[in-house]
């Protein structure tokens, strides 16, 4: 996991698809469904890590532009 699209593809393997227009929002569900299916048992702890610092990685970035 190294980049925000490859935790697209990984959402996309459980069936979620996730764009609003917003890209801040879409982050935000990102990441709320990362931890949906970390809580789930469905990923491991390494990807839901890497996943959710990705994600607020790239949502920093977006909220000082």
């Amino acid at each position: 996991m190294k980049t925000i699209l490859d935790i697209q593809e990984m959402l996309k393997k459980f069936g979620t698809f996730i764009y609003i227009g917003d890209r801040l929002a879409d982050l935000e569900l990102m990441e709320q469904e990362v931890r949906e299916l970390y809580r789930s048992h469905c990923i491991t702890a390494e990807d839901y890590q890497m996943s959710i610092l990705l994600l607020r990685q790239e949502a920093s970035k977006w909220k000082k532009e």
